[in-house]
């Protein structure tokens, strides 16, 4: 099957990136990203490349190349969904906060909605490609909604998880380390597998192409982002015992990631993980361990989370407890808000978690980071309801500068490891703080040695230098 028009539900982190490189090497196909959200459209759509919703390095120039050519962002959903021979699902699958399962399994609303859509105004032959990420199962869940509610029109359905990291989006498109395909093994769904199949082999190599039912490929993207998040609970519980005991982290990290067995990567010790993958695939790994009364299998993946959070309050109430154990009306300047560099995503960042903590102690809140803008700090935290909306912007200002965020303050809070931080002139930032001036370096990014000559106090996380 030579597909020629592809439609992708879900304007998102990775429904725009993901379509735009297939705009690129695919300019034979058209390729229609649609929203309900006219203003995330209407970004996509932006003369200003610099307002795209999504920051990736790489992507603007991608956009810049393919937009109005084959490359079409609308909110005609409908009429999208018709002309398409393959439709992309890139919706949201949040944690469910309702009901049964809150709080683990994955909120399917949106994704049946989308079925639900797509079978009614089809009216020729679709594959139907699930992108978002899902519990295992529910390809035959899209699968019930589409034939039985239907126009008598055929569907096929194959999963695609995304492996990408937010940050290297764009590079991981161009050059994957595998893409999984999903499919029923019937004559119709190996089909429909070579007709995406013939979409990747554009420009990725078939022996990085792999194919399996359905339910591995849906369990597979699961697997894969549990197995990177213990990996960082893992060093990250090893990062308190070097606080403890006088060794180095990095050292260790260094030294275990040179065991081939091992490997280097998601060794790195932080404040915790965020984004919008891990967390939300772990809790859905344990709901259906738990559903299928694999208790001792939930407990052991929930651990991997309990472990990210309490890394997280462990940093704020060191912040507390250097600082006198108060900080009440003290200014603490965060570097940092996105859960990484190089992307504007702040879903489950670790800021959050440390900005809430800290507001609890009434500390006044100064926060800069490169793309992330003011108002998504602020529905950032009051989508926690901690506290009211105006106690919240009385006590955090978001701040343009690094300089100005910093001034008057009496601690610096480095919360994610954008690399421009390395290269703050620190000597002008130790100038206009209070002393003595601290820096929690929660991504280990600065060079402590030379801020301690300038004459900051400093904290980096999993570094036994700490006790001395």
């Amino acid at each position: 099957m030579n597909i020629k028009s592809i439609c992708c539900i879900g304007a998102g982190y990775v429904g725009g990136p993901t379509m735009a490189v297939i705009a690129q090497k695919c300019p034979h196909i058209k390729v229609t990203v649609v929203d309900i959200n006219q203003a995330r459209i209407d970004s996509w759509n932006d003369k200003d490349l610099t307002k795209l919703p999504v920051f990736e390095p790489g992507l603007d120039d991608i956009v810049k190349e393919r937009r109005d050519k084959n490359l079409f962002f609308s909110t005609d959903v409908e009429q999208s969904i018709n002309d398409a021979e393959m439709i992309f699902i890139s919706v949201n699958t949040p944690t469910k906060t309702y009901g049964k399962g809150k709080g683990m399994a994955a909120d399917l609303k949106y994704i049946e909605l989308c079925a639900r859509q797509i079978a009614k105004v089809s009216k020729h032959n679709k594959i139907v490609v699930e992108k978002s990420t899902l519990p295992v199962r529910t390809a035959s869940a899209i699968k019930n909604i589409l034939d039985n509610t239907g126009n008598g029109v055929a569907f096929q359905i194959l999963s695609n998880p995304e492996f990408l990291a937010e940050g290297t989006a764009i590079s991981d498109l161009l050059s994957p380390d595998r893409v999984l395909i999903g499919g029923d093994p019937s004559k119709e769904g190996q089909e429909a597998m070579e007709a995406l199949m013939s979409i990747y082999a554009n420009w990725v190599p078939r022996e990085r192409i792999l194919t399996t039912n359905v339910w591995s490929s849906e369990l597979s993207k699961l697997t894969a982002n549990a197995f990177l998040a213990q990996r960082v609970s893992s060093i990250n519980a090893i990062s308190e015992l070097c606080e403890k005991t006088g060794a180095d982290v990095a050292e260790v990290s260094k030294a275990i990631g040179m065991d081939s067995r091992i490997g280097s990567k998601f060794l790195k010790a932080s404040v915790g993980f965020g984004g919008s993958c891990f967390q939300k695939d772990i809790l859905n790994l344990v709901y259906i361990a738990k559903t299928y009364g694999l208790d001792e299998v939930a407990d052991y993946w929930e651990q991997v989370v309990l472990m990210n959070e309490h890394q997280k309050q462990r940093f704020s109430d060191n912040i507390v407890s250097t600082l006198y154990n108060t900080v009440a009306g003290k200014k603490i300047a965060f570097f940092g808000w996105a859960f990484k560099k190089d992307t504007n995503d702040t879903r489950e960042s670790a800021a959050i978690k440390v900005a809430d903590n800290l507001l609890n102690e009434q500390a006044n809140i100064s926060v800069y980071d490169p793309k992330v803008a003011e108002e998504r700090i602020y529905a950032d935290l009051e989508y926690l309801n901690s506290r009211s909306e105006d106690e919240t912007r009385k006590l955090l200002k978001a701040q343009n500068d690094p300089y100005k965020a910093s001034k008057d303050a009496h601690a610096i809070a480095i919360l994610t490891e954008w690399d421009e931080f390395k290269n703050y002139d620190w000597k002008r930032i130790y100038d206009n703080m209070y002393k003595p001036a601290f820096v929690f370096d929660g991504r280990g990014i600065v060079d402590v040695e030379a801020l301690e000559a300038i004459g900051f106090s400093c904290y980096k996380i999993g570094s036994g230098r700490n006790r001395e």
